[in-house]
């Protein structure tokens, strides 16, 4: 395998990772472009390699970053599968013609339906919910129950979150969409506006310290964002994640949103055997458990408990539509934030 030409690109930094080496006799090897960067999955791929003998190539980069890249490198690129985080981002790379429809049995007995493509274009591998957070001094448990909640008037100058290009937001409004419809989620988003305590920014930790700290009374994060911070070695971490209270939203309904990072085959990748062998290794329960302790992550496979961190936030409900409509509602969700000026 040629390296160099896994490593041309213009204009992103990727990195380049070559793990492990194939069994005695073994030619074969696997090509992955990986959005994920974590420590944890050193083990992971190494794992697969001690498995099945084959080599594993990696470059890192950001997600969009990987498409627009495999776009480019068209019919040529060396890539066999795509992983990445966020079901929005999955649509995109398979708007974009990126994957190629994987018939497995074990991946379709261990992966429920609702966290995969239909056609089996992508599987989800590991989750996370989209929690709400508040200030344990300003906010009375069982306060906030819902995500509707959030657009309350009672709410007003109180809330942070995201900006509406972020696309942990686009797919949580595209849940909405699917739950409420489009003008029902479209009145929801303006009513969030009203109520914001200031105008979008920083990333989902950034709202989990502007709760803890004051600057508004409840916000909106993934649920490993919180573990991050509660499991740090820092104490000022600490002190943010104690400071604040987690809802599980919409328990008593559809129940709580939630969100994959998944891989795919893609559509002319070289070794596809290999990279279906790649897909089925990560729905093992070894690899469940390295894949999402990574980033604290829920396993996605039944029988595969989450790490002793999430497992302290306790159970919940999640609402069980396919998380393939996250994508199919992105547009509009785009044009509803855009419309109601969430920045």
């Amino acid at each position: 395998m040629n390296i160099g030409r896994l490593q041309r690109w213009v204009g992103v930094a990727l990195t380049t990772v070559v793990l492990g080496a194939p069994a005695q006799g073994a030619a074969q090897e696997l090509n992955i472009y990986s959005s994920r960067h974590y420590q944890t999955d050193e083990a992971l791929y190494n794992g697969f390699t001690e498995q099945t003998g084959i080599r594993v190539n990696r470059i890192e980069g950001k997600g969009d970053a990987l498409i627009e890249r495999l776009k480019s490198e068209g019919a040529n690129s060396p890539a066999d599968v795509l992983v990445t985080v966020d079901a929005g981002r999955l649509w995109r790379a398979d708007q974009a013609g990126l994957f190629q429809p994987v018939r497995s049995k074990l991946l379709e007995e261990r992966i429920p339906p609702n966290l995969r493509h239909p056609q089996g274009h992508w599987f989800g591998f590991s989750s996370r919910a989209r929690l709400i957070l508040y200030n344990k001094t300003a906010v009375k448990p069982g306060e906030i129950k819902r995500y509707e909640d959030l657009a309350d008037p009672k709410w007003r100058g109180r809330v942070c979150i995201r900006s509406g290009a972020n696309i942990y937001n686009q797919s949580l409004l595209g849940s909405l969409i699917a739950a409420l419809g489009e003008a029902g989620a479209e009145t929801w988003a303006g009513s969030v506006v009203a109520n914001f305590a200031r105008d979008p920014k920083g990333g989902d930790t950034d709202q989990i310290r502007s709760v803890a700290a004051g600057e508004c009374d409840v916000g909106v994060a993934n649920s490993y964002y919180y573990v991050r911070l509660a499991s740090s070695k820092k104490a000022k971490d600490r002190e943010a994640a104690d400071a604040v209270g987690l809802v599980f939203p919409n328990q008593a309904d559809r129940g709580t949103h939630i969100n994959v990072s998944g891989a795919g085959v893609l559509e002319h990748a070289p070794h596809r055997d290999a990279a279906v062998r790649f897909l089925e290794y990560l729905a093992g329960a070894q690899a469940q458990s390295y894949f999402a302790d990574g980033n604290n992550e829920y396993p996605v496979v039944g029988g595969v408990a989450p790490n002793s961190a999430l497992q302290a936030l306790g159970a919940f409900k999640a609402d069980p539509v396919n998380v393939a409509i996250y994508g199919k509602n992105q547009p509009a969700a785009q044009r509803i934030f855009d419309r109601v000026g969430w920045k």
